[in-house]
């Protein structure tokens, strides 16, 4: 039986734009990172390993999806690439500054963002359209 917070997040997920999905992915990213990071201190590896590997396939999926039709998936695809490399070297050496390191990026990225989409639906004006 599914209780209700989490039919309320799948309603969100549902019927989220491909925006908010995005940023529900780069908070995911945030939250796996930050739970291994805490797993590692308490050298429970085996959560860690979990919790690490879920950000790396998130920005896995980041990268398969960028449109390179765009100059900023240009500048996003090595920097995706960096960040996985730390989350995979920080796993494997149980290294959480590589961790960190990659959190750091993903947080300026996300807040980056939140910012283009709130600036967004501030053009749209209060109806929601374009002008």
């Amino acid at each position: 039986m599914v209780n209700a917070a989490e039919a309320y997040k799948r309603q969100q997920i549902m019927t989220a734009t491909p925006e908010a999905l995005t940023l529900m992915l780069y908070n995911g990213c945030l939250k796996f990172m930050s739970e291994g990071i805490e797993a590692l201190s308490k050298k429970d590896y085996e959560q860690a390993n979990i919790s690490i590997q879920k950000a790396e396939n998130i920005i896995s999926e980041f990268r398969v999806t960028l449109n390179m039709n765009y100059e900023i998936s240009h500048q996003l695809f090595p920097l995706y690439n960096y960040v996985y490399d730390r989350l995979v070297e920080g796993n494997m050496k149980s290294d959480t500054s590589k961790i960190e390191e990659a959190r750091e990026i993903i947080t300026e990225l996300r807040d980056a963002w939140a910012q283009a989409m709130k600036k967004a639906r501030a053009e749209k004006g209060p109806a929601g359209n374009y002008a």
